[in-house]
This record gives structure tokens, C-alpha cells and sequence, in this order.
């Protein structure tokens, strides 16, 4: 049956099924995958949003896939209830203080990746796709291991490791029993061992004391100051603390099981994945729309001739920046559906449908984001106007219900002024998930991808190898969606 799932998660083909069943049956369909196991398809946005509110527990496969390879991990298991404190606390460091350093550390990031491809970029044209799987893997580093990463030796077998282990993930966690059998699941489990030890390598390197990504207990400990009890992690030298060392005593409420340092190779192989690919996915639409990426380019060095080094804020200003990454992340979502179930009990929905517990859930976003019902008739477009507005009040740039000061107007774009307007206004925009499992990270990744891209072409302008035409189609790579064939991209210095 998971040999079934896989293949399903992953073929195209699947996508295509699900979308002449829904134009042939309407908005929810079921299939019957097994005389067992009962699929529900949903296309209708406001019937998907209120199914996310009510089914939060994820497919057992996926925290298969991160057991197998990185062992425990207190992030990536099926059941929400089980997993929902260590969600809260992730958050709010990703929104918060890992945000700010991800943001410090672009400049520097995007330094490092161009030197790393000097050579190539020498003898012409650089896949798209590796100079993104490069920079997301850089600023995560950088985010969660500090300035060290930067100086690692190792860094780039990390990396390696990484990928490999990603490309056949899925198939080996599709086993209901490990196959000791076969002898290329010891050559996989070769891999994430040696990965492991690289991990423990550089938390070494940085002497990380990681309390975010391990169980904790903020009561159990009266001295820890108020703002890392909310929190649940501790900030030293600017490093987050992401282990329990050895010398420390486990809190009550941390599982023995977990493996050491799993939750950093979670964390980094699934950060690592979708963030490269909305990198890819951007850098892809700015080489075939130099337009807007002349337009993107004067409303950053607008902004930042105000600043001297790029913040946050500033980042949230870029309107039309925010926007590009909006309308890429909705033309190819990280993958074609969301995935959900609920493991404990039935579902009731509004218009009456009955879902029984265990049941597959799926929403094909990949079809829902770009149908013309929600979207009007260039839904297959590339226009990142469709989230800008001429409104002079200032756009919440994300569902979060804090308030903001007014945002300034953006420099004239040549199509008048223009402010961000709030992509969650409609329903149908679900790049990152919706309800209680959607993506804890998506702020921190909107604003990180919009960091990087700031600072990139500020200095360099991306152009298409000359000579080159493409017609990208979403394709898994990876276990992600990205653009294939992968585009030919030659950077340009500014200055030169």
C-alpha cells in the first residue's frame, strides 16, 4: 500500500487523474486506492480550508521517511497533538530571532555561493537548479550553525549527502518492514549514518547547546530567563543552542528515543529541499521576465540607498520583490498536493460530507492554484501584479494578526505605485498549507528567499544562456516541484 502512495505522491500523471476526476465529478471525489484504504480529493478552496482546520494529523509515511533516515524526531511525526508544542516553539524562533540572523547572514551567504561557482560561471552557463540547491543550503547553515558554517570543511560533502539521501527517501520509507534483504537500503542507511556524523561534526564545531530542536521542559528550570522560557531555546554569541550537550541532564519532558541531532537533519534536509526550490522557481521567472527584474532591481536600491545594511523591515517594504515570490510560490508549490488524515476520529464537514478517521486527504493545490475560477482567465500567467494593489493603506504581509506601521509606497514601478496586498485574501493560495499543520516556516521563508534575492541583484543582474528558449513544466525533483528542464542562467555583475 505505501509503494502505492509513493508512487502516486509522485508521479505527475497522478495530478493529471486527479484533475479530468474532478472536472468529470466535481469539487470532491473519492477513490478507493485498496479495499482498506479510501482516498478524498477536494479542488473547492473553502471546503480545503475548513478540512485544514479539522484534519491536522499528517500520513504515517512522512514520519517515516524522516525516522528512517535521521531517527526520532520530535518535528516530523504524524500526529498533530503530538507535535503541536514543539511547532509553537519553532515559530516563534523562525519568526523571530533565526529570521533576523538569516537576514544578517544573506550578504554573506550569497558571497560565498558565487565564490563556490566562480569556475563555472567562467566556462559559461550555470544550472539554475544547482545554484539554488547551493544558496538555500548556505543561508540555512549559516542560520541555524552560525558564521563557523562559512569556514566548514565539510560543508560541501554535507551538502551532497543531502541530496542523495533525498532522492530515495520516500522509496525506502514506502516498506512496511525494513528490506535487510536489499542491498541498496544498507547503501542508504550508509548515507544517513554519515551523515549523522557530519552533523554531530559541525553542532561540535559551533558547540551548539540545542534546546529548540530537542524536548524541553521552560518550567523545569526557575533561572532560565522569561524570554527563553517562552521560547523554549537559548541564544549565545548570536548562535542558536540546538542540542542537549551530554553534560546536561534531559528535562522530564524530553524523549529518550529521539536520536541526537536528528531534529538538525530534519530541519536541514526539509529546509533545505523547499527552499531551494522557490530559489529556483524565482530565479527561473526573473531570467525570462527581465522586465520585472529591472523593476525589482530599482526598488531595492531604492530602499536600501535609507539603510546601511538590509533588515527585515526593509525586506518587507519591497513590495513588488514579496510579490514575485508570491505568484512563483502559487504557479509551483513546493509540491502538487497537500497531504493530511485524521488518525483518531471521524470528520464532519459543513456540507455534509462524512470522512472516516484514517482516511487519505488530499488537495490538489497544484490545480487549485492555477485554475481560472479562482484567478481569473491568466491564472497560467506569470504576473505578480495580481498581488499588488494602488491601495495607500499599508498590506498585511502575512495571516499573522500582529500590527505593523504603515508601509511606505514602493518607487514608482512604471505601472504606478503599488503596495502588497494580502495573498491569503484568497482562499485559494495555499503554497504553504492552511489550518493547524500549515508551514510554520513560510514567513521565514518569504522574507529569507526575499533577503537573498535582494541582496543578489544588487549586485548581479540573471539572464538566460544566450541563445536559449525554454518551456518549463512543474516536475518532482527531489521530492519537490520544480522547473524542468532545469533553465541555463548566466549572472552579470552590475558594476562590471
Amino acid at each position: 500500500m505505501l509503494m502505492l502512495l509513493v508512487s502516486l505522491i509522485l508521479e505527475s500523471c497522478f495530478t493529471d487523474l486527479l484533475d479530468n476526476s474532478h472536472k468529470k465529478y466535481g469539487s470532491i471525489i473519492k477513490l478507493w486506492l485498496s479495499p482498506t484504504q479510501l482516498l478524498v480529493s477536494v479542488k473547492d478552496p473553502l471546503v480545503i480550508n475548513e478540512l485544514l482546520l479539522k484534519a491536522a494529523d499528517k500520513l504515517p509515511l512522512i514520519g517515516r521517511v524522516y525516522r528512517l533516515a535521521f531517527g526520532q524526531s520530535s518535528f516530523f511525526v504524524s500526529s498533530f497533538e503530538k507535535v503541536k508544542r514543539r511547532r509553537e516553539t519553532l515559530a516563534v524562533e523562525l519568526n523571530g530571532k533565526l529570521l533576523e540572523k538569516a537576514n544578517a547572514m544573506t550578504d554573506r551567504a550569497v558571497e560565498s555561493v558565487m565564490e563556490r561557482i566562480c569556475v563555472t560561471m567562467d566556462k559559461g552557463a550555470l544550472d539554475c537548479e544547482l545554484f539554488s540547491q547551493h544558496m538555500a543550503f548556505s543561508i540555512l547553515g549559516a542560520t541555524f550553525f552560525g558564521d563557523a558554517f562559512f569556514a566548514w570543511s565539510k560543508a560541501n560533502a554535507y551538502e551532497e549527502l543531502l541530496l542523495r539521501i533525498a532522492k530515495d527517501a520516500c522509496f525506502w520509507a514506502s516498506y512496511n518492514v525494513p528490506p535487510f534483504w536489499k542491498q541498496g537500503y544498507w547503501k542508504y542507511q550508509h548515507l544517513c549514518t554519515k551523515l549523522k556524523a557530519l552533523t554531530q561534526d559541525i553542532v561540535q564545531q559551533c558547540q551548539m547547546n540545542y534546546k529548540l530542536l530537542c524536548q524541553s521542559n521552560c518550567h523545569s528550570n526557575p533561572k532560565m530567563k522569561d524570554e527563553e522560557a517562552a521560547s523554549g531555546i537559548t541564544f549565545s554569541s548570536g548562535v542558536a543552542k540546538l542540542e542537549s550537550s551530554s553534560s546536561q541532564k534531559p528535562c522530564c519532558h524530553q524523549n529518550q528515543r529521539e536520536e541526537p541531532n536528528g531534529n538538525v537533519m530534519g530541519m536541514m534536509f526539509h529546509g533545505c529541499l523547499t527552499t531551494a526550490g522557490l530559489i529556483g522557481n524565482v530565479l527561473a521567472r526573473l531570467s525570462m521576465h527581465p522586465e520585472i527584474q529591472e523593476k525589482i532591481y530599482l526598488e531595492v536600491t531604492t530602499i536600501r540607498k535609507r539603510f546601511d545594511k538590509l533588515k527585515k523591515q526593509d525586506v518587507s517594504e519591497m513590495h513588488l520583490l514579496l510579490a514575485t515570490l508570491y505568484e512563483s510560490a502559487r504557479l509551483l508549490p513546493a509540491g502538487p498536493l497537500l497531504q493530511r488524515c485524521s488518525l483518531g476520529q471521524d470528520l464532519g464537514l459543513k456540507n455534509g460530507l462524512h470522512i472516516p478517521a484514517g482516511a487519505m486527504l488530499v488537495a490538489p493545490i497544484q490545480l487549485v492554484q492555477m485554475d481560472e475560477n479562482n484567478w481569473g482567465s491568466d491564472a497560467a500567467q506569470f504576473n505578480p501584479y495580481r498581488f499588488l494593489s494602488k491601495s495607500e493603506k499599508s498590506s498585511e504581509l502575512s495571516r499573522s494578526s500582529e500590527t505593523t506601521d504603515a508601509a511606505e509606497v514602493p518607487p514608482d514601478l512604471g505601472e504606478g505605485s503599488y503596495i502588497l496586498s494580502n495573498p491569503y485574501k484568497n482562499a485559494a493560495f495555499l503554497p504553504f498549507g492552511s489550518g493547524l499543520r500549515a508551514c510554520v516556516g513560510q514567513r521565514f521563508a518569504i522574507l529569507g528567499v526575499a533577503s537573498i534575492f535582494a541582496s543578489l541583484l544588487e549586485q548581479y543582474e540573471v539572464k538566460l544562456e544566450p541563445g536559449s528558449y525554454i518551456e518549463p513544466r512543474p516536475l518532482m525533483t527531489n521530492c519537490v516541484l520544480q522547473l524542468g528542464p532545469s533553465p541555463k542562467i548566466v549572472f552579470v555583475r552590475r558594476d562590471a
